[in-house]
């Protein structure tokens, strides 16, 4: 195969990584890309907020590990390609003058090891650094059983790296990947990149985590439960919810894909627990410890516990704002400053901030009233 044959296969391969600051759902095609590398350039949001063309793909498809939901798993019957890292990185050099893409986002099958692969990965992205002398965004994943020194070399040369947990725990693990261990191969990695982060000067690369959804039987609570650490105690900048969708000839072909809205609902809820200041114990679990599919998790907690008990947006605090549905970390700062040029009285005061003004009237007084509303404000 050249070069773009084998881009063409591995680009659309990482359809099942979701990856970059693209909110829910799956990355959009960059409107810049040809039609030849449909699946391989894609419109996505950087950590900052701006939107570049971001090629992804794999490094190889080839694949010593037999993980029960991989379409790459060793002994499944499927065309395979792999780069060496000076074709990877000259084929990306090649996109990012001709203006195609802008940054990569580099994963890979586990091929001879976790170390083996890991050096392979940092090897290219040294080439396009050091070699090509490219400073735009570069995305590394961490293997299994990387090293720490390469987990420290992949910091320096990527803007992001992410480790892939899956589960949310060893014994959830064990039913989607046997061979593979939570805490010292996957845990213990993001526990690396959290301490490396911390010494680090200047510029430091976030840290992403991907969860596959539903077919494990977790639960949300579990894997929020670990989200939240991951956030609090590890300083990640974005856990990956990705809904699991069955793949022919593996071992979990027959079991059901997981609803979409779950692995939104699964979103909203990570939300709140980065931006919003809330905790695992305070989101709208049913008794399975699920959140419920028929409602944004925020104004479940909010009809519950605001709806009787208003919060005064001239005299809240920003804890207390963001508590109420339809104001955001935004939002919150807008009203912030606006208060002090003077009190907020209406509800047009609120959409000139760009407040969903609507959705927060049940839930507010503005000067100690509730603002006039229509009855049937309970959207999803």
């Amino acid at each position: 195969m050249n070069l773009l044959e084998k881009l063409q296969l591995l680009g659309p391969a990482t359809c099942y990584e979701p990856a970059e600051e693209v909110g829910v759902g799956r990355l959009p095609q960059s409107p810049r890309a040809p039609a030849d590398l449909s699946g391989c350039i894609h419109h996505a949001a950087m950590p900052g907020g701006k939107r570049i063309a971001l090629l992804k793909t794999l490094l190889t498809s080839a694949c010593e590990r037999d993980c029960l939901y991989c379409p790459f798993r060793a002994g499944r019957d499927f065309r395979r390609a792999t780069f060496a890292p000076d074709e990877l990185a000259r084929l990306f050099l090649q996109l990012h003058q001709r203006g195609i893409a802008e940054g990569i986002f580099l994963s890979s099958a586990l091929a001879g090891s976790g170390v083996r692969t890991q050096d392979r990965l940092i090897a290219t992205a040294e080439i396009l650094r050091r070699q090509y002398g490219f400073r735009g965004y570069i995305h590394l994943k961490i293997m299994p059983g990387a090293e720490r020194e390469q987990v420290a070399a992949a910091m320096a040369l990527a803007d992001r790296v992410s480790v892939n947990l899956e589960a949310p725990n060893d014994r959830r693990l064990a039913r989607l990947a046997p061979h593979k261990v939570f805490t010292e191969e996957l845990l213990q990695r993001l526990r690396w990149i959290g301490a490396l982060r911390r010494r680090m000067p200047g510029r430091r690369p976030s840290a992403t985590t991907q969860f596959v959804v539903g077919a494990a039987g977790e639960s949300d609570l579990e894997l929020l439960a670990t989200t939240a650490f991951l956030y609090r105690q590890l300083g990640l900048a974005r856990a990956y919810f990705s809904g699991f969708r069955p793949v022919p000839d593996t071992p979990l072909e027959d079991h059901p894909p997981t609803p979409p809205l779950r692995e939104h609902r699964l979103y909203q809820a990570s939300f709140l627990l980065r931006d919003y200041g809330f905790g695992v114990e305070e989101l709208p679990f049913d008794p399975d410890g699920n959140l419920p599919l028929g409602e944004d998790p925020k104004l479940a907690w909010a009809r519950e516990h605001l709806a009787q008990a208003p919060v005064e947006v001239n005299r809240a605090d920003r804890y207390a704002l963001l508590r109420v549905p339809g104001i955001g970390p935004k939002g919150a700062r807008r009203l912030l400053a606006a208060r002090r040029q003077g009190r907020l009285r209406d509800l047009s005061d609120l959409r000139k901030l760009g407040i969903a003004a609507d959705q927060a009237a049940p839930f507010i007084l503005l000067d100690g009233r509730r603002p006039a509303r229509q009855l049937t404000l309970w959207p999803v």
